[in-house]
C-alpha cells in the first residue's frame, strides 16, 4: 500500500502556495495524496467579476480547487462542508455557518474521520497562527492538531514561510525595483525562524505549481498577476514547514517524503 501525504487547509488555493510542490513531488515517488479543505472560499476576493458572484462563488472555488490539484497530479479532494468565515472583524464572522464559529470538538470529529479512513503518514496543515493570522487558518491548525494528536503515528507538519526568508525575497523585489505591495505582508507575516526544521526546493516541480495556481483564477489579485515570471518562481520555489510530531532527521529537513 502506497504511503499517504495529507493537507489540511482552510479555503481552495492555500495548499498551491504552501505545499504545492511538495504535493507533486509526493505523487511523482507514488505517494497517494489527499487535500482537505474546511470550507469553499465562499467571501474571498473576486479577481475578475466575469469569473464569478458572490453567490457562485464557492462552487466556483471548489471547481478551482479541484483542477489546481488536478494540476500537480492530486483527485482525492475533501470538503468538510463549513462557511468561509473571512477576515477578523467582517460581517461574515457573524454567520452562523462560519467555519470559526464551530465548535472545535466537531470539526475534529470530522477530521478524524477522514484520518481513519485514509491513515495519513505525512499531515500538513497551517502553524498555529495561521502565518498571517485567518482565524479560519489558526482554527484549522488547532483541529488539524487535535485530530492527529487523536490518531498519532504519521509526522505532522506546520506549513508557512519563514518570515527571514519571506523579507530576504520581499526585500530583493523592492532592490530590483519590482511592486511589493502583497496584499498581506507585514513584519510578522510568516513563522518564526527558529519554528522552521524543513525548507523544500520544488524548483524541479514549478512548472505544476504554476499550473496549479493559474487554476484559482478568482483568486489572482492583481499583485500577484503583475509579478513578473522571475519572481514568481522565486515565490514559489521553496517550501518551508516545521515538523512538531515525529522524529526530525537530515532527509526531513529537505523534504516532507524522506
Amino acid at each position: 500500500m502506497s504511503p499517504t501525504l495529507l493537507t489540511v487547509f482552510a479555503h481552495p488555493d492555500d495548499e498551491t502556495f504552501v505545499v504545492g510542490g511538495s504535493m507533486a513531488a509526493a505523487v511523482e515517488a507514488g505517494w497517494h495524496v489527499a487535500s482537505i479543505c474546511a470550507t469553499r472560499g465562499e467571501v474571498g476576493e473576486i479577481a475578475d467579476p466575469s469569473l464569478a458572484t458572490p453567490e457562485t462563488l464557492g462552487a466556483v472555488r471548489e471547481a478551482e480547487l479541484r483542477a489546481a490539484c488536478g494540476a500537480v497530479g492530486v483527485d482525492d479532494v475533501r470538503f468538510l462542508g463549513h462557511r468561509d468565515s473571512g477576515m477578523d472583524g467582517t460581517a461574515e464572522n457573524d454567520d452562523p455557518r462560519a467555519f470559526a464559529r464551530q465548535p472545535d470538538d466537531r470539526v475534529v470529529a470530522q477530521l478524524l474521520e477522514h484520518f481513519r479512513d485514509l491513515r495519513p503518514d505525512v499531515v500538513v496543515t497551517f502553524e498555529p497562527g495561521g502565518v498571517y493570522g485567518h482565524p479560519d487558518h489558526k482554527k484549522i491548525s488547532r483541529t488539524a492538531t487535535a485530530a492527529y494528536d487523536g490518531l498519532p503515528g504519521a509526522r505532522l507538519f506546520y506549513a508557512g514561510p519563514g518570515r527571514t526568508m519571506f523579507r530576504e525575497l520581499v526585500d530583493g523585489m523592492r532592490a530590483a525595483g519590482v511592486s511589493t505591495e502583497f496584499p498581506l505582508a507585514s513584519e510578522d507575516f510568516g513563522v518564526p525562524d527558529e519554528q522552521v526544521t524543513t525548507v523544500v526546493d520544488v524548483a524541479r516541480w514549478l512548472p505544476r505549481k504554476r499550473a496549479a495556481l493559474a487554476a484559482h483564477r478568482t483568486q489572482m489579485n492583481a499583485w500577484l498577476a503583475a509579478l513578473p515570471p522571475e519572481w514568481l518562481d522565486r515565490l514559489l520555489s521553496r517550501e518551508s514547514f516545521g515538523l512538531v510530531r515525529g522524529t526530525l532527521t537530515e532527509a526531513a529537513k529537505r523534504s516532507l517524503i524522506d
